[in-house]
């Protein structure tokens, strides 16, 4: 079967479930974030600017490039746009942190481009999009808008990690006590959502496993080069390029995948590749992470 004709289904109490375990991820990140987080953009202006830089007009572009290159099935080039510009995932600061790089940035980083997420998520999916070759029949055949992608990101992410942040600022032993099981529950929440939509369609992942694996591979191996390669050309600090490797190369693929069976009907092209991305993306930064703390960071 073809992955651009291929439906893969939630039905509506699962929905539910994936909506919830959205939001409680988003809270559980924002537990580590203040509002003060967004001042230290002054501590770091040109390495924010290159992160942002890379996040949301390099790496689309990139991704674009691939797509050229390998001119995948439409549904699995339009699955990498979207992983493109989802945020950062929730896994970031956590790597940071253990790569000893420079963690007040990935924070900053990090509740800037999950913020923005609102405007740019839809608004650059629905951009990118338009570049990749005959996909303008797949677009059509779904009522993508704008403001309706944003009001759920706005439910799903900006909410609970708004609340979160004032928890964290206000309420900051309560904050203390939660916090270890409530991210601890996150991550096995997020390991869940992602192997569900995996082991529910086993027979789509054997059919189109080479495709798929060799993909998410090079997608993924250039969003970790490019915030570390421009940082680079930028002159950034060692530790300032590691941080932009991660920022990059981790993408809030669970968001992709809620907007996909919300918007896309389950399109199977793009949900393999966003599960996908979400195992291999946790596996290539956890080795990255190991081997830049071997290396005294």
């Amino acid at each position: 079967m073809n992955p651009d004709t291929l439906q893969l289904h939630f039905n509506p109490d699962q929905m539910v479930v994936l909506n919830l375990a959205m939001a409680f991820l988003m809270f559980s990140v924002a537990l580590d974030v203040r509002f003060s987080d967004f001042k230290k953009v002054a501590d770091f202006p040109q390495s924010v600017a290159v992160g942002l830089l890379a996040q949301f007009l390099v790496f689309p572009l990139l991704t674009l490039g691939i797509i050229a290159v390998f001119q995948p099935p439409v549904s699995v080039a339009m699955g990498m746009v979207l992983v493109a510009m989802c945020p950062s995932g929730n896994m970031t600061n956590f790597l940071v942190h253990f790569a000893k790089a420079n963690v007040p940035l990935s924070v900053t980083l990090n509740a800037i481009i999950i913020l923005s997420a609102t405007f740019v998520t839809p608004a650059g999916f629905l951009f990118w999009s338009k570049f990749i070759p005959e996909s303008e029949a797949i677009r059509q055949s779904f009522e993508l808008e704008f403001l309706d992608m944003a009001i759920i990101i706005v439910e799903l992410i900006v909410i609970p990690l708004l609340l979160g942040i004032w928890l964290h600022q206000n309420r900051p032993v309560f904050v203390a006590r939660i916090r270890p099981w409530a991210q601890r529950l996150s991550l096995l929440i997020f390991f869940s959502i992602l192997v569900l939509a995996l082991l529910g369609n086993r027979q789509n992942i054997v059919d189109y496993l080479g495709m798929i694996f060799l993909l998410v591979a090079v997608h993924n191996a250039v969003a970790l080069g490019n915030g570390f390669v421009l940082g680079t050309i930028f002159k950034l600090p060692k530790l300032d390029r590691r941080t932009l490797a991660f920022e990059g190369g981790i993408h809030n693929t669970a968001l992709g995948l809620l907007l996909i069976f919300k918007f896309f009907g389950g399109l199977g092209g793009m949900a393999l590749i966003a599960a996908w991305w979400g195992i291999w993306d946790l596996v290539t930064g956890m080795s990255l992470a190991w081997w830049w703390r071997r290396d005294g960071g």
